[in-house]
């Protein structure tokens, strides 16, 4: 078995002391910017690792970062974990993911977890699980851990957030609905103790009264970001005596369902029923019959999640600065909710 390479094999090689390797490598200012190259070409010529656990002793830093997330098999989901990481690998840092399939016992064990393995800090998307998981949330920031909530959040004293307008993209999506002729606009919700989802449905509502429309309770129903409850739902929708002539869908999953419940029943989108989901996820842009959505920029997300935590690491006076980051969304206008005269002009 070969030899590891030691900072005593790069110091007899370039004829100075162990101590000076040990402070280039480590990127001490009293070293010369010469020395420092130098030494750094010899380690990676003579294949020198150094050792991760030590520095992390010397430093106080593991360089790992939890990322916990509901589930990691949306488009949406992957493509923050990607901007988080796009920021944190250039920076040393390794992402730890971890998945709570919306379960508050993994959610909390996932967090425990990550605190055992001494992350630097965790981002996260919270579940939509009944119980109250804050007194894991209360433990990080008693052990002065950095957390950054992304998307699903709650409002906690002291946690930092990055999340989108989930009103104003609720409402511009109903708003462009109205705009289209549509006037009985039924709202597939999601679990409204979280956030998200209470704004989008307020998005939803305001749109309506706003433009003078009577808002129908009967025509908003909670369901999961799932197609077979989507169609569940859409079939009820349809039995309604007086059913509704657009959907705008909390979740693109259950626009989705909904779409394929519609044509099962012989009906034309968007000339019967018109369509908008939530989320953009890649589907929506693909089908044949392209589906309207509301854009939620996920890599800047989980760019932006990653820069509020270098943020928070970083400050070396420990000041607990909250911050409240805020994105614009961006209603994504296709085929599921444009009239065909419409499109005739386009």
């Amino acid at each position: 078995m070969k030899k590891k390479t030691t900072i005593y094999d790069i110091a007899k090689k370039l004829n100075i002391t162990a101590a000076t390797v040990s402070r280039a490598l480590n990127g001490n200012s009293k070293i010369s910017e010469a020395t420092r190259k130098l030494v750094a070409e010899t380690a990676k010529e003579m294949n020198y690792e150094q050792n991760k656990l030590a520095q992390a002793l010397k430093s106080g830093k593991s360089y790992n970062v939890g990322v916990i997330v509901p589930r990691i098999d949306s488009n949406f989901f992957a493509s923050i974990i990607r901007g988080i990481e796009e920021e944190l690998y250039p920076q040393g840092y390794h992402v730890i993911i971890c998945q709570t399939h919306d379960q508050e016992a993994l959610e909390t064990g996932n967090i425990n977890s990550l605190l055992n393995a001494q992350v630097d800090g965790i981002l996260m998307s919270v579940s939509n699980a009944k119980g109250d998981s804050d007194t894991s949330f209360n433990a990080l920031l008693k052990k002065n851990v950095p957390l950054i909530f992304f998307d699903r959040k709650k409002e906690i004293k002291g946690i930092s957030s990055v999340t989108i307008d989930d009103f104003k993209g609720a409402y511009e999506a109903t708003k462009h609905l109205i705009d289209q002729g549509y006037r009985r606009i039924a709202h597939l919700s999601n679990d409204r103790s979280l956030l998200i989802f209470k704004n989008r449905y307020l998005g939803y509502r305001q749109a309506i009264l706003d433009s003078g429309l009577e808002f129908d309770e009967n025509l908003v129903i909670e369901t999961h970001s799932k197609v077979l409850e989507g169609r569940k739902t859409m079939k009820k929708l349809l039995n309604f005596e007086n059913r509704p002539d657009a959907i705008f869908s909390a979740s693109d999953f259950t626009a989705l369902g909904a779409i394929q419940e519609i044509k099962a029943h012989g009906l034309k989108i968007p000339e019967d029923i018109s369509v908008v989901g939530f989320s953009n996820e890649p589907f929506t842009r693909f089908m044949e019959l392209s589906i309207t959505s509301v854009d939620q920029s996920p890599i800047e997300m989980g760019r932006l999640a990653a820069q509020v935590f270098l943020e928070e690491v970083n400050n070396d006076k420990r000041i607990k600065s909250e911050k409240q980051v805020v994105l614009t969304p961006e209603l994504i206008i296709r085929k599921s909710s444009l009239k065909s005269q419409i499109l005739d002009k386009a």
